[in-house]
């Protein structure tokens, strides 16, 4: 398990935290929880499982819908918005590609959180509209 001065080093190079300042880093660092994942595991499971906000700290993983491999995520940046906010299942299945840790905050959290941090929801909408454009260039 990572110290939290760990955690908030990591957290300052990722871009969607680049806006918030050391004292808020360190109040996001004590929110999240830590996780591991084996080569393999689907850490979220497509119409099935998985409910949280999870923030990649180490390795990579695959997003998978119907099968289908759409997207490769990796240090830095986040997966499991989708059901959290809506407070669904997940809409893909997301693998991790190898040893994954990641940072997590549990579904029912995610509201409040990012309220409480305006500039980190600005820059998750950021990544979730170039996420939109890219599945629709992708249908073609």
């Amino acid at each position: 398990m990572a110290g939290r001065e760990e955690i908030v080093a990591a957290l300052s190079q990722f871009a969607l935290f680049a806006d918030l300042s050391p004292p808020q880093l360190e109040m996001i660092a004590g929110e999240l929880g830590e996780a591991y994942f084996a080569d393999g595991t689907r850490i979220l499971r497509q119409g099935l499982s998985g409910s949280g906000l999870y923030f990649i700290l180490d390795g990579s993983c695959s997003v998978v819908v119907n099968g289908e491999k759409r997207a490769e995520l990796k240090r830095g940046e986040f997966f499991g918005e989708v059901s959290a906010l809506l407070e669904r299942s997940p809409t893909a299945d997301v693998v991790a590609n190898g040893a994954v840790r990641c940072l997590v905050l549990p579904a029912p959290e995610v509201h409040k959180f990012l309220i409480g941090h305006p500039p980190l929801m600005f820059r998750m909408l950021q990544v979730q509209a170039s996420r939109l454009a890219a599945a629709n260039a992708w249908r073609g």
